[in-house]
C-alpha cells in the first residue's frame, strides 16, 4: 500500500524518501524538500534562490510519482528566521510551477533552524497522484 518515492539523479540520504505513494487512493505526501542539487549540494544564498531548487527537486519527486504540480493538494513552507518580505519570493516561485486557478492549500511556518546551518527553507506537500 505504501510506496515510496526517491527521483533518479537526486541526492538522498540512505534511509530517507522524497515521497511517499499511498496506492489505493493514490496520495502522495513528499517529505521535507530542500535546495540541494544531484550532488548534494546547497544551491542558493537566498530565500528566493534556494525555493527555485528546492521546487524544481518537488516536480521532479512528483513526475517520479506520475504526478506534478497540478496535482499538489498542499505546501507547508518552512523558512528560516522568516520575515514578512520572504512572502513574494515565496510566491514569485510557486507561481512558476502551481496551477494557480486552484492553488493548493498552503501553510507557512517560520522556524529557528532546519535540518542543515545553510538550508533556509523547506517545503513538504501533500499530492492526489491521478
Amino acid at each position: 500500500m505504501l510506496t515510496p518515492i526517491v527521483p533518479a539523479g537526486q541526492w538522498i540520504p540512505p534511509g530517507l524518501s522524497q515521497a511517499m505513494l499511498i496506492k489505493g487512493g493514490n496520495l502522495l505526501v513528499l517529505s521535507g524538500h530542500v535546495s540541494v542539487n544531484s550532488e548534494g549540494a546547497v544551491v542558493g544564498s537566498d530565500v528566493e534562490g534556494q525555493l527555485l531548487q528546492t521546487f524544481e527537486n518537488m516536480a521532479a519527486t512528483l513526475k517520479a510519482a506520475g504526478a506534478d504540480f497540478h496535482s499538489v493538494a498542499r505546501l507547508t513552507y518552512y523558512i528560516v528566521n522568516y520575515q514578512l518580505g520572504h512572502l513574494q519570493a515565496i510566491r514569485s516561485v510557486r507561481d512558476r510551477f502551481i496551477n494557480l486557478e486552484k492553488p493548493p492549500a498552503s501553510t507557512l511556518i517560520g522556524v529557528a533552524t532546519l535540518a542543515l546551518p545553510n538550508f533556509l527553507v523547506e517545503v513538504d506537500a501533500i499530492a492526489v497522484v491521478p
